[in-house]
């Protein structure tokens, strides 16, 4: 069977594995963005908090997928409990480390001009610090996106969801009939997805982006 024959025999399967895959890393990056950017906003301004932030986050990333996700399935059990704990821990360090370095890497004057105006410490943070380090901030999101995709493949190993099942499946019986189309299937599946989540925070990016603040990709 030719691997376009597979596809299309298999086309149900893959889309239905394709889609878990993306919904996997999409909530994953979700509750990753909203956690990270809120413990930015807390620490840039404190170098022993954003120190720590960074460190752990950091520390985080070290640990082997595959060993995070075994030492997570007594507490968050298979399938999509200890794929979307590891994904979002994973997401951590680029939304933290983009969070801090936006904000602190603002002109002070910038800062005082709005304080100058009469706006509270946390209003300059909301309204003015935080949409013009927007761009950096979601420069760490589109990168935590593009490593999250290729993580979850790993998902597999726990019975989680996503297209990493097609490629254990066929390298688990490499050799074996149509076993080599079902490693493909699935990575080129991974590949897809990647394009067009970039492609995606590419529009966010042109849409929620000051037209004087926008940067070639």
């Amino acid at each position: 069977m030719s691997f376009g024959e597979y596809v299309v025999s298999r086309w149900d399967t893959l889309s239905l594995a394709a889609a878990e895959h993306a919904l996997v890393v999409a909530v994953a990056l979700a509750i990753a963005t909203a956690v990270g950017v809120a413990v930015g906003l807390l620490s840039h301004d404190s170098p022993r908090a954003r120190g720590s932030s960074v460190a752990v986050s950091a520390a985080v990333l070290t640990i082997p997928s595959l060993a995070l996700l075994t030492l997570l399935i007594p507490i968050t059990g298979l399938g999509w409990g200890s794929t979307l704990v590891s994904l979002t821990v994973y997401a951590f360090l680029p939304i933290i480390r983009n969070t801090v370095t936006g904000l602190n890497g603002l002109d002070a004057a910038t800062v005082e001009a709005g304080r100058g105006m009469g706006l509270s410490r946390a209003r300059v943070l909301l309204q003015v610090q935080l949409p013009l380090a927007w761009p950096l901030i979601l420069t760490g999101v589109r990168i935590s996106a593009q490593m999250l995709i290729g993580i979850a493949a790993t998902a597999a190993f726990v019975d989680g969801p996503g297209l990493g099942n097609q490629i254990f499946e066929g390298l688990s019986r490499l050799g074996s009939v149509n076993s080599l189309n079902a490693t493909l299937a699935g990575t080129l599946g991974i590949v897809v997805i990647a394009i067009l989540f970039d492609l995606f925070f590419y529009a966010v990016r042109q849409l929620t982006t000051p037209r004087g603040l926008r940067v070639r990709p």
